[in-house]
């Protein structure tokens, strides 16, 4: 069965969203971090380069693992080795602390991610199964920074960012959050009391608040782009990795 797919330019950018230069730094990066080794058994029937093509199509349109081997030309069971063995690696960077933290700005929300994974998943207020998955982005580049592992859906922003572990990265560091993050140490709307409206200044406040934390929303829905993130169908750690290399690939399309 011959594939249709490869590892070339027209195909890169139809299937992924990034262009040939984003692609080949993402290769880079899985080559580096073991994707070509080690090589026990029977070699790969794709080339490094396909393989990570495949993952990155797999993610950018959710085609079930048996649309995606009639692509490749290869078995369902190839693909589902491939994307085993690949997903992982991808992953966004380990946060690093920032130079001149005391001018840089993070923004902090939570999404909800439709899974089929009833271990990961609840059924939560968008009336499908989902987890609850941090993401942060820098304000001034719309970098993500980091991402945290998936929570049960129904879980509270607060509880899910105090549960992430997020907040050792962010020392020294400004992070806004909405509402939500009450009580957990980062910048959040003046809130409104019983007989005791907003003041002015409180009011302009919060104007900026919105505008701001705005763009962590829109990085959100830009990943979403990635139709994995809107149905994933992956079990167990499968959401966690897709949503690292979503970060990853979503972050090379702005910086290449």
């Amino acid at each position: 069965m011959a594939g249709v797919l490869r590892a070339e330019r027209v195909w890169v950018e139809t299937f992924t969203g990034l262009r040939s230069v984003q692609f080949e730094r993402l290769l880079r990066v899985v080559r580096e971090r073991g994707g070509d080794g080690p090589r026990v058994g029977r070699p790969w029937a794709l080339a490094l380069a396909e393989r990570v093509l495949l993952v990155a199509v797999y993610y950018r349109t959710n085609l079930t693992m048996r649309q995606v081997a009639v692509l490749f030309g290869v078995s369902t069971a190839r693909v589902c080795r491939v994307i085993h063995r690949l997903g992982p690696l991808p992953a966004l960077e380990p946060v690093r602390h920032p130079e001149g933290t005391n001018e840089r700005l993070w923004i902090v929300d939570g999404t909800l991610i439709p899974v089929r994974d009833r271990q990961v998943g609840v059924s939560s207020r968008n009336c499908r199964f989902s987890a609850n998955v941090q993401v942060i982005v820098d304000a001034g580049t719309r970098l993500v920074v980091a991402t945290a592992r998936p929570v049960p859906g129904t879980t509270a922003d607060a509880h899910a960012w105090r549960a992430s572990g997020l907040a050792a990265s962010c020392e020294g560091v400004t992070v806004l959050g909405d509402g939500a993050y009450i009580n957990t140490g980062l910048i959040v709307p003046h809130r409104k009391r019983p007989r005791r409206p907003l003041m002015k200044g409180e009011e302009e406040d919060n104007a900026e608040h919105r505008r701001l934390r705005a763009r962590v929303e829109h990085v959100i829905g830009w990943m979403k782009n990635y139709k994995i993130l809107r149905d994933c169908r992956q079990h167990g750690d499968g959401l966690h990795h897709a949503v690292q290399a979503v970060a990853h690939m979503h972050n090379l399309a702005l910086v290449a």
